[in-house]
């Protein structure tokens, strides 16, 4: 089972996919979006993902009033999220910078409007978000697009899992396991699911990492995660949800120069001798 991405092969046996997850970690910043896929792209992550709302259909009507305190002052939930898009001239901007740097980029389609704005790019893949799973116009649309699509299933119900996924064909879907708390605990983290999801439903299958440290990703690998996606920041002091649960630059690169030496320690699982036990063997077996 695997599902082309760009020029990768996802899934079983072929490298693990790593994906910088810049959301909206850039605050509204085109200029600091385009610092972090530079970043990434040196940290050695295979793409960058980001989100795109139209915020009166993605944000419930009951938090649009809420006030909220911002570095750009105190305002209205909405204008917060508002605050936080990017538009067509921004994307337009990330798209020739990817290219020019050989990273692709995605993102997660949040409504349908956002949907068709992301299909007008020729980026590899879709994206659907743990929030968006009960969301069957985005889903659908998705799955019609003819595009490889990623969907995490945080908060999802197996019955959810189910429908959304049964709309995919085989070969255009990989799932994520997921946990939707930022940061999530470890003991909340239920890694086995990763197992469970890729038997129930014959896709591959990875996992978007919300926690603290690098370990859980690499347990994730070891577990037979074909895709890590970590959500990246270029400083976890910064302002916004998302920044607490996300990694640096620095833990980016550790990160993926760990998955690449495990997948070099995992082998093919043949039995015998390597080649560099020879001399070892001649050396100390009495019968060799």
């Amino acid at each position: 089972m695997s599902v082309r991405i760009g020029t990768s092969e996802v899934g079983d046996g072929q490298p693990c996919l790593v994906v910088a997850e810049i959301g909206q970690n850039h605050n509204g910043s085109v200029e600091t979006a385009l610092e972090m896929v530079s970043a990434a792209k040196a940290a050695g992550a295979d793409l960058v993902k980001f989100q795109k709302r139209e915020v009166e259909l993605s944000v419930p009507r009951n938090l649009w009033n809420q006030t909220r305190e911002t570095p750009w002052g105190v305002m209205s939930y909405l204008d917060y999220r508002r605050r936080l898009e990017l538009g067509r001239a921004d994307f337009d901007e990330i798209d020739a910078y990817c290219r020019t740097l050989d990273i692709p980029w995605f993102a997660s389609a949040w409504d349908p409007p956002s949907l068709s704005f992301l299909l007008s790019y020729d980026i590899p893949c879709l994206k659907i978000a743990s929030a968006s799973v009960t969301a069957l116009d985005v889903v659908v649309g998705c799955a019609g697009s003819g595009r490889p699509t990623i969907m995490s299933t945080g908060m999802s119900t197996v019955e959810q899992i189910d429908r959304a996924q049964g709309l995919f064909g085989a070969g255009t879907l990989i799932l994520l396991h997921c946990r939707s708390t930022y940061p999530c605990k470890p003991d909340d983290l239920n890694l086995s699911a990763i197992s469970t999801l890729q038997r129930r439903y014959g896709r591959p299958t990875g996992f978007s990492d919300h926690c603290v440290g690098l370990w859980m990703s690499l347990c994730a690998v070891a577990m037979g995660a074909c895709v890590i996606e970590r959500h990246f920041t270029l400083n976890r002091s910064w302002f916004g949800t998302d920044q607490s649960a996300s990694v640096e630059p620095q833990g980016l690169t550790k990160l993926v120069q760990q998955i690449r030496r495990f997948e070099q320690a995992r082998g093919d699982g043949r039995l015998g001798p390597s080649p560099a036990e020879d001399a070892v063997r001649q050396r100390l077996r009495r019968i060799p």
